[in-house]
C-alpha cells in the first residue's frame, strides 16, 4: 500500500513538473471582438446557438412556471364546497 502511494506521488510530481510546455492558443482577443461587435444582437445571445437554446429553454420554463403559479393561486382562491 505504501509503495503505491509513493509511486502515485512520484507520477503526480512528474506530470506537474514536466519540462514540456504546451502552447495554449489565446482566444480572448477573438472573443472580445465577437462580443463587442455592434450587430444588434443582445450580449447574452452572441455566444451562438447554445446561448439561444439556453435562453429559449429558460424563457419557456419561466412562462410555464408563472402559468402554474397562477393556476394554483386561482385554485386556492376558489375552494371546492364540501359535501
Amino acid at each position: 500500500m505504501f509503495r503505491h502511494m509513493i509511486a502515485f506521488q512520484q507520477a503526480a510530481r512528474r506530470s506537474f513538473s514536466s519540462s514540456i510546455r504546451r502552447q495554449v492558443n489565446n482566444k480572448v482577443p477573438e472573443k472580445q471582438k465577437m462580443f463587442q461587435e455592434d450587430n444588434g444582437i443582445p450580449v447574452h445571445l452572441k455566444g451562438g446557438s447554445g446561448d439561444t437554446l439556453l435562453y429559449t429553454m429558460t424563457m419557456g420554463l419561466t412562462v410555464v412556471g408563472v402559468g402554474y403559479v397562477l393556476y394554483e393561486l386561482v385554485k386556492a382562491s376558489f375552494p371546492q364546497k364540501k359535501g
